[in-house]
C-alpha cells in the first residue's frame, strides 16, 4: 500500500549535552520530535501537504517520515548550524531541502534558498512560494542543531 502524508511541520533547534549523541536528542526534544523514531526521507513534499504549526503529539515510539539536516560538534566555541526549507509550486508538489554545517543560521538559511531554487529550475516547474527555518549553535561542550520538516 502506497499512502501519502497530509500533514507536515517544519522545525529546527539547537542544543548543549555531554555528548553529540545526547545534545542531538536534546534538540530533538526541543523541537518536538525526539520520543519518535525519525524515518528519514529524500525531498518531496506530497500535494495537498497541509502545514501543521502547533505541530502533534505523536506517539512514543512511532516512525515519522522526516526530511533533516543535523551537525554536532565538540570544537568549544565553533557556531555550527542548520537550516531546511520547503518550495512551494502553484499546483503540484513542493521540494524540501536541507543544509547543516560550520557556518551561521543565515549562510546555512541562504543555501538551502539557493537549493530550492536550483531544484525547480531543474524541473522546469514555477516556484510560488519558500518557507525556510534555520538555527545556529554557539558549541560550549558538545553541541548539535537540527532542522527537520516531519510529515504525517
Amino acid at each position: 500500500m502506497i499512502t501519502n502524508p497530509e500533514r507536515f511541520m517544519i522545525v529546527a533547534a539547537g542544543s548543549e549535552g555531554n555528548h553529540t549523541l545526547t545534545a542531538f536528542d536534546n534538540c530533538l526534544l526541543k523541537a518536538g520530535i525526539g520520543n519518535v523514531n525519525l524515518i528519514r526521507l529524500s525531498s518531496i513534499l506530497p500535494p495537498g501537504c497541509q502545514e501543521e504549526e502547533k505541530g502533534i503529539d505523536f506517539p512514543p515510539g512511532a516512525f515519522v517520515p522526516t526530511a533533516y539536516g543535523s551537525i554536532n560538534s565538540e570544537e568549544k566555541g565553533e557556531l555550527i548550524a542548520a537550516a531546511v526549507g520547503i518550495g512551494f509550486s502553484e499546483d503540484s508538489f513542493g521540494v524540501i531541502m536541507e543544509h547543516a554545517g560550520r557556518c551561521s543560521a543565515e549562510s546555512a538559511g541562504a543555501k538551502v534558498e539557493e537549493m530550492i531554487i536550483e531544484a525547480f529550475a531543474n524541473r522546469g516547474q514555477a516556484l510560488k512560494s519558500m518557507k525556510i527555518k534555520s538555527v545556529e549553535h554557539r558549541v560550549e561542550k558538545a553541541g548539535a542543531v537540527v532542522a527537520a520538516v516531519a510529515l504525517w
